[in-house]
Parts: structure tokens; C-alpha cells; sequence
């Protein structure tokens, strides 16, 4: 079973494209037998050209090693190998592999050890103390092979992360360019309001306060708590005002300007009025005119903000 496990995820990185995490696995795991052809712990000096046989085996057991943590990762943790998460979730990711993998190859060492290892040298028989001289062997290897590939992902990802934002702020200008404070009405709305280019609309609240403003004025909606701040401009300056109301409400209200997204459960916003998109590896923000205030998008509303830019 087990076996079969490992196929499937072999096929599946393969498959998906991620020839990469093949390599990184393999170029760690040949670094820890380097490591270990070096220092020459377990007694390798004593066993001459056998000792290369050994390592080969011991490089076939890391291998093993990071497969079968794969395999605990994707179904057991519910952690698949994902790109398009941000460099949070590969380096979290990595981590929890290191976490599994080094008492994991450890053992699978140590056991080799016990079988293979013990004619020539008695210290390598199983016992506590040879899998704690082993696991710390591997740990100091595996965290110095961490360090590495953390900077190198961390590098990678940052350097993704700025082409990508470049991008959104193209996208965004164009989008800007061709639709900035045109509100786009629909035949059912058509008898509630003006269909001018210019036209206001009033937003209401649950008691008799109101907001009365130009569509094109409107910067962003946020919920706080029974209530809904409408930031608005006056002028070139930036005014707040206050309604008692639900996102919902707001939601329904402007559902037929499609410049006024909703990015976050607390916030909608107006894209005409969005200096920059600005991102890194932990969120992604909304930069407004005027007030310069930066509105984040939830995660779940990421892929649907670069959908309308795109």
C-alpha cells in the first residue's frame, strides 16, 4: 500500500510539473551522503571499498526517506507541494518536512546500521544511543540543508512575487484607463438611477442617515462592527462617513458598478481610485489615492481580483 502510495506520488509531482521538488530531494540527499563520506561517522573508515557500497545505500535510503514524508505531507497533513501559495506556505511547508524527515531518515539509517553495519563495528548495533548519535547527525545536516534551500526559495519567490505585482499594476492602469467613474448600470437599475457618466448615488443605512456621492468619488466601503465607513472625497481630500448598515446592504447597493469589488469580508473597494497594488509574501494590498490607505485582500478574493485585471 504504501508502496503504491509512493508511485502515485511520484507520478503526480511528474505530472504536475514539479520536477523541481525532484531534484531539490535528490541534491539533499546527495549532500547528506557527501557530508557523510567525509566525516566518516559509523564506523566507515573501518569497511575500505565497501564503505562506497554503503553510502550508495544510505544515499537509497534518503531517498526512500523524502518520498515517503511526501506522502505524509500530501495525505496525512494535508499539505500538497503547492507554487501558487506564496513563499509562507513553502517555507511552513519545508519546515514540516524537515520536522518528519529527519527522525524519519534517522531511523531508516539506524536500522540499516543495526543489519548492515554492525560485523565489523559493534557500536553500530541498535540501541538508543545509536539512534541518538544518528538523529543528531542527520538534524545538524538537515538544518544546514535548510538554510539553504530557505534562501534560495525565499529569493526565488520574492523575485516571482515583484514581476507578478509589476504586472497587476499594468493591468490595473489599463483597466483604469478604460473604465475609470464610467458606472455601468443594468437594465434593472436603469429606473432607480441616472445613467450618466456623472451620476450620484445615496447610500443608506438602517436608521435616516445617508451618504449622497458621485460613484467616481467613492474610495472604499469598510464594515466596522454594526456599522459601515464610507470613505469618500471632498475635493482632493479624503472624508469618512458613518452608517448603520451591513456589507450586504453595500454589496447590493453598488452591484451594478464592477470598478466596486469586494476584496476582503470588511472591505470593498473602488479600483478607479487604487494608486498601486503592493505585495509580498504575506498579503496582498490595495493602496487608495488620497487617503494612501492600504486595504488588504483576503486570500479567497486574490485569484478573483487578478481574474478581473486580467
Amino acid at each position: 500500500m504504501v508502496f503504491c502510495s509512493l508511485i502515485r506520488t511520484f507520478a503526480s509531482c511528474m505530472n504536475q510539473g514539479h520536477k523541481e521538488t525532484i531534484s531539490i530531494r535528490f541534491i539533499s540527499t546527495a549532500f547528506m551522503v557527501l557530508a557523510i563520506a567525509i566525516f566518516k561517522p559509523f564506523g566507515l573508515e573501518v569497511w575500505q571499498w565497501q564503505a562506497y557500497v554503503h553510502l550508495l545505500a544510505l544515499f537509497a535510503l534518503g531517498l526512500l526517506s523524502c518520498f515517503l514524508t511526501e506522502v505524509i505531507l500530501k495525505y496525512l497533513i494535508r499539505m500538497p507541494r503547492s507554487y501558487d501559495r506564496g513563499v509562507s506556505y513553502i517555507i511552513s511547508r519545508n519546515l514540516r518536512f524537515q520536522c518528519i524527515n529527519t527522525p524519519l531518515v534517522a531511523l531508516l539509517i539506524c536500522l540499516y546500521r543495526h543489519f548492515a553495519m554492525s560485523e565489523l563495528v559493534e557500536g553500530n548495533k541498535l540501541s538508543l544511543s545509536n539512534y541518538l548519535e544518528t538523529l543528531v547527525i542527520i538534524a545538524f545536516l538537515s538544518f544546514t540543508i535548510g538554510l539553504y534551500w530557505r534562501f534560495k526559495f525565499r529569493s526565488n519567490y520574492l523575485s516571482a512575487e515583484l514581476e507578478e505585482t509589476k504586472l497587476l499594476n499594468e493591468q490595473l492602469k489599463k483597466l483604469q484607463d478604460s473604465n475609470a467613474g464610467v458606472p455601468q448600470q443594468t437594465e434593472d437599475d436603469t429606473s432607480a438611477g441616472d445613467t450618466d457618466q456623472d451620476s450620484k448615488i445615496t447610500l443608506e443605512g438602517n436608521t435616516n442617515e445617508h451618504v449622497t456621492l458621485e460613484i467616481s468619488d467613492l474610495l472604499y466601503i469598510e464594515a466596522v462592527g454594526n456599522y459601515v465607513k464610507v470613505c469618500k472625497l471632498q475635493g482632493n481630500e479624503a472624508h469618512t462617513n458613518m452608517l448603520r448598515a451591513t456589507m450586504k446592504q453595500m454589496e447590493d447597493a453598488l452591484e451594478a458598478y464592477p470598478m466596486i469589488v469586494r476584496c476582503h469580508r470588511a472591505f470593498m473597494v473602488n479600483l478607479g481610485q487604487v494608486e498601486q497594488i503592493s505585495s509580498n509574501s504575506r498579503a496582498m494590498q490595495l493602496v487608495m489615492r488620497y487617503s494612501h490607505d492600504a486595504i488588504p485582500v483576503s486570500r479567497s478574493n486574490v485569484n478573483k481580483l487578478k481574474e478581473l485585471l486580467g
